[in-house]
């Protein structure tokens, strides 16, 4: 992309080309062709996308990608739940299953925030430390039918000033969690904030929960969806700029919540969504940017190789989950089929030895089914987490373009706007040249405005990178090392139980 040969402005615009001897001010009179005027360099760049680096980026943090080279591919289809509403009866409390494991791990708009107050903010919170712990439990089945819900309670313990209690809790279900986000995205990823993703969607999931009676799957499904929707609210209340918003300060502190809208995945405006996606990613393809930041290019190029590599580790780790779940069940199988023989064996210190083994087998069950838990919660959790972090990273990284491919329409625009000005003073047509030249001054301050505000989501970029990528390392450092301490937790109750085990073995004579 940051080729030394620069390619000129992009064709396509939303304006329609100016033909010879074309009029963008129509009169009757007829025109004369002429040459139009150059133009100063220092009023249409259109070769430029952007200005000057600023030295403030001259230093900038720590390459933590360059790992990430090997180019795979991974399929994760996207999953959709239907949520329908519904009156309020009687309630139902899901007990989650006792075996698993919960670590409690931490509209377009035209013009551009005014981000003074935004830089603020982030530089007040660098020196205050995080004193902040929000919990998702107790989830209750509200409703019979396709109409039922689930409901959560989602409690926030805080010494934060922003708020008038140090501890409360309120109810709230799926769609409110679904309803913030959008509210948050439409506020703040146009202009370059990385906002965390909420959990994704899943029919057949929420449906076996609507309307089937309550088991092992039903439950692992809502526990897995509680886990994942307090690991989003911890998220985005570490965000500086997120914390303060209004929408989350009403999510977590206001009793009642105004019904979330569009968020059902099969109503018109989810197909809305589903069509302004499949448009942005044409538009993605047919704008071809010319990258001059070096810095972005490279930081472009890594987000794309941590995605795969990411994606390829979580699908291992998942098959390593299904994989011990398997183990799990083989295990129980051998322990039943080495406690019946042990019964109908004669010879008593075998049949004892057959016995003790096969409580030793149901032990080492159990062992797996907690490991392949903490294989799940702990670890393909935080990789599922990152790969649509980093889908939201490049999120950022489009409307950056969108800024860019705005800003160089509006040069291209005055461009064509002079040269018709020019071929109205050529022909003498003082009725029309004002009314030109209004057109222009209008336009010259929406290109001053489009390079402002391609300046402010670069910066803005830079600073959340530079947060995220801090916060990614310091996750994956946690997780990891919570990981590595359950299994060894796990190998050592093995021993422990082989051990126990031996003398019993030892003594069939």
């Amino acid at each position: 992309m940051a080729d030394t040969a620069r390619d000129p402005p992009p064709e396509h615009t939303d304006f329609q080309e100016l033909e010879d001897g074309e009029d963008l001010f129509p009169e009757p009179a007829t025109t004369q062709e002429v040459k139009p005027a150059s133009l100063p360099a220092e009023d249409v760049s259109t070769n430029s996308n952007g200005p000057k680096q600023d030295s403030l980026f001259d230093d900038d943090p720590e390459d933590l990608f360059a790992e990430a080279t090997e180019e795979v591919s991974l399929d994760s289809p996207e999953r959709d739940v239907l949520l329908s509403d519904g009156p309020s009866p009687a309630i139902t409390p899901i007990t989650p299953p006792t075996s698993v494991i919960t670590p409690r791990i931490g509209h377009a708009h035209d013009d551009m925030f005014t981000h003074s107050s935004f830089d603020e903010i982030e530089e007040e919170e660098a020196g205050d430390s995080f004193d902040m712990h929000i919990s998702v439990s107790d989830p209750e089945k509200v409703g019979d039918g396709m109409n039922a819900y689930m409901a959560y309670k989602v409690t926030t313990k805080t010494s934060v000033s922003l708020f008038k209690r140090t501890e409360f809790s309120v109810k709230r279900r799926f769609s409110d969690f679904l309803g913030l986000h959008s509210k948050l995205a439409s506020k703040y990823l146009h202009v370059g904030y990385i906002v965390p993703p909420a959990p994704e969607k899943s029919i057949v999931g929420m449906t076996k929960v609507k309307v089937g009676k309550e088991d092992q799957s039903s439950n692992e499904f809502v526990e897995k969806r509680r886990s994942a929707l307090e690991r989003y609210l911890m998220r985005t209340v570490k965000h500086p700029i997120l914390l303060k918003d209004p929408d989350v300060l009403q999510f977590l502190e206001s009793s009642e919540l105004p019904r979330a809208v569009s968020t059902q995945a099969l109503s018109s405006a989810g197909l809305l969504r589903m069509v302004t996606k499949a448009a942005d990613a044409v538009n993605k393809m047919t704008i071809r940017m010319n990258e001059s930041d070096a810095w972005f290019e490279e930081k472009q190029q890594q987000f794309e190789n941590l995605d795969i590599q990411l994606r390829k580790l979580h699908a291992s780790v998942e098959s390593l989950v299904c994989h011990r779940k398997e183990l799990s069940m083989n295990t129980a199988l051998f322990a039943k089929s080495t406690a019946m023989l042990g019964n109908s064996e004669d010879h008593t210190a075998l049949s004892r030895a057959l016995s003790q083994l096969a409580e030793v087998e149901e032990k080492i069950d159990q062992l797996h089914q907690d490991q392949a838990n903490a294989d799940f919660y702990l670890f393909s959790e935080l990789l599922g987490d990152y790969v649509r972090l980093i889908t939201a990273v490049k999120g950022v990284f489009d409307h950056r373009m969108k800024t860019w491919q705005k800003w160089q329409d509006s040069q291209l625009l005055l461009q064509k706007k002079r040269e018709a000005e020019a071929k109205l003073q050529y022909t003498n047509k003082p009725d029309k040249l004002q009314q030109a030249k209004d057109e222009i001054k209008e336009l010259e301050g929406k290109v001053q405005q489009g390079e402002r505000d391609f300046e402010q989501i670069s910066k803005t970029i830079r600073k959340e990178l530079s947060r995220f990528e801090k916060e990614r390392v310091k996750d994956f450092k946690t997780v990891i090392i919570k990981y590595l301490e359950s299994l060894v937790q796990t190998q050592q109750q093995l021993i422990k139980y082989w051990d126990a085990f031996l003398p019993e073995a030892k003594a069939i004579s």
